[in-house]
């Protein structure tokens, strides 16, 4: 079979490889994404592995408020604080929540600990209490992972604290979130605490956008020596939803200006729209002795793009499948693509499906064509 191409229209592209030309950043490893369609608005090395730190932690959360939803565990089941978790906490650098060795905590207390403050001990005490092990919890991230097609992430630990082999995308994490938010709104509410006491310490939510970025509502901050400082934030305008996510600036002070910045360019700088609705019919496929010479090609789910505005043109879609098709065919099966590409971009492909069945041609159809490719070949 050989490669078969229709031109569909021009049309903007989805995710760009390149920095869009006239926006730049010190950040690095930048996503801006819409978060209804998951269309990537902007992406700077966003696809490339990169040190999380306690970016991470949204899959810890996520897995929590997984057991919550089935009924594994509710917000009052207590977890006792062991050795382990409590040298992560009270006798670490990193964050916590100053639980004390033996204390028993509850799952409503340690998920506030691990979202607002970023409590490495709240994290390993939920990791242990959840799956009897930190290992064991961390195998299950990875499964997760996996499930959700986080292709980039490998997790080695339930904090983010640094190991080199503890890396995930910018993109992935962004997809992360936005799972996280859609899935379970009301534990991601609690991302916007601006604050939370335990054990008589008050700490602050160190998420730079809340208060700084009317909508704000999440959702972590990051921070090693190999990560740098970074961000995954999110935050409502006007009815639609953006998520941002990026790493390696030099201090506090310049993740919350950047943060704002591109929170603030996430809404008024870029676009989306969206060029076919699930079921639309985008084109077909000619195929080879069917009951019908061509099958309806349809969008499999919504094909949303985005980009920075303005750059709506000078783009290209087109229609590409490994043709002509042989029956038979059933409906829904994936045969094609929707490749949108252009300079400056890296291509987009969208999977289209048959949209009825094909069968085999009659008897005297595919002796007529055996004749014909004996005669005269396949050109």
């Amino acid at each position: 079979m050989s490669l078969a191409v229709a031109l569909v229209a021009a049309t903007p592209v989805a995710a760009q490889q390149q920095p869009s030309v006239g926006f730049t950043t010190p950040a690095q490893h930048v996503t801006i994404m819409d978060a209804a369609s998951g269309a990537l608005l902007y992406c700077d090395d966003c696809q490339s592995p990169m040190p999380p730190a306690s970016m991470s932690k949204i899959m810890t959360v996520l897995l929590v408020a997984e057991a919550l939803e089935a009924g594994r565990i509710n917000l009052n089941t207590r977890y006792r604080v062991s050795e382990n978790a409590w040298r992560h906490g009270a006798m670490s650098d990193g964050s916590h929540m100053f639980l004390e060795l033996n204390s028993e905590v509850t799952v409503a207390d340690l998920l506030r600990g691990a979202i607002v403050v970023s409590a490495n001990d709240a994290c390993v005490v939920l990791a242990e209490g959840l799956f009897g092990s930190e290992e064991a919890f961390v195998a299950e991230m990875n499964r997760r992972a996996q499930a959700l097609r986080l292709t980039t992430a490998r997790f080695r630990n339930s904090t983010g604290l640094p190991d080199p082999d503890h890396v995930i995308s910018s993109r992935d994490l962004a997809e992360l979130t936005r799972h996280l938010i859609a899935t379970h709104p009301d534990v991601y509410r609690i991302y916007s605490e601006r604050e939370f006491t335990y054990n008589r310490r008050t700490q602050p939510n160190r998420n730079p956008l809340l208060g700084a970025f009317d909508g704000a509502d999440g959702v972590k901050t990051g921070h090693t020596d190999a990560s740098g400082y970074g961000l995954v934030g999110s935050a409502v305008l006007n009815g639609q939803r953006r998520i941002i996510v990026f790493n390696g600036l030099s201090t506090m002070a310049e993740r919350r200006s950047e943060g704002v910045r591109l929170m603030r360019a996430a809404f008024h700088d870029f676009s989306i729209s969206t060029i076919a609705r699930a079921g639309e019919q985008v084109g077909e496929a000619q195929v080879r002795l069917g009951s019908r010479p061509a099958v309806p090609l349809l969008a499999q789910s919504d094909i949303t793009i985005g980009g920075p505005r303005g750059v709506q043109s000078g783009l290209t879609a087109h229609i590409v499948y490994n043709g002509p098709l042989q029956p038979p065919l059933r409906e829904g099966d994936v045969v094609a693509h929707l490749v949108v590409e252009g300079p400056g971009f890296t291509t987009q492909r969208f999977p289209l499906t048959t949209g009825r069945k094909i069968g085999r041609a009659n008897w005297f159809s595919r002796a007529f064509e055996g004749l014909r490719l004996t005669l005269f070949g396949s050109s």
